[in-house]
């Protein structure tokens, strides 16, 4: 079920154009890969009790503003089958995955950021503090509630176990998740601007 809903949600993000400039460009090819993989690294840190229900850090809201949210999911599906091939997950497993580790923080990540640009003011620090910063935290603290809900919801576990051994780690992760991804764009957008799809130099620096 959950690997349908991922595919699904993949496929919305295809767009023939952007695929066609990214086979085009090879400086957008490496920015993909070079994403995918730094995801991977992140998410060989982890730790957790329960089976399927790691912590990591996602990174995934900085990859979402630097690529767009169409090339953030396809650089964060790549990161989850290279993690499969290192962690030998299930078909069941890596749908689990794939939706709520990559797709749904990517999709989210650029809703947030669509509606910052849209109602709050276009700043250089709007952009750091709310777009990369509070968000990723957000996002990562969002991506282990529906994680919890979906395996409460598949009676995989009690909503005790999840409570106790699961939940509180959104409080504890919110920070770490929050400070990499706003260090990771401020970096970017001061020294490679033009590496981040979602800055725009006009708009956020002539304030």
């Amino acid at each position: 079920m959950t690997f349908i809903a991922a595919l699904g949600l993949f496929l919305l993000s295809f767009n023939r154009n952007e695929y066609q400039q990214l086979l085009q460009v090879a400086a957008r090819q490496t920015g993909v890969l070079s994403s995918a993989v730094v995801l991977t690294l992140l998410w060989q840190i982890k730790a957790g009790i329960l089976p399927e229900l790691n912590i990591h850090i996602l990174g995934v809201t900085a990859v979402t503003l630097i690529l767009g949210w169409r090339l953030g999911a396809l650089s964060a599906t790549l990161a989850c089958i290279i993690h499969t091939y290192f962690n030998d997950l299930t078909l069941v497993a890596f749908g689990n995955f794939w939706l709520f580790t990559a797709l749904i923080p990517v999709y989210l990540s650029y809703v947030l950021f669509a509606l910052c640009y849209h109602h709050l003011p276009r700043h250089f620090f709007v952009y750091i503090f709310v777009c990369a910063f509070i968000f990723a935290g957000t996002v990562g603290c969002i991506k282990i509630l529906l994680s919890a809900l979906y395996y409460y919801a598949i009676d995989a576990y009690t909503w005790y176990q999840l409570a106790d051994n699961y939940l509180h780690f959104a409080v504890i992760m919110w920070f770490p998740e929050a400070m990499l991804n706003g260090m990771a764009i401020t970096l970017l957008i001061t020294y490679r601007p033009h590496w981040v799809k979602t800055f725009f130099d006009r708009e956020y620096l002539d304030k």
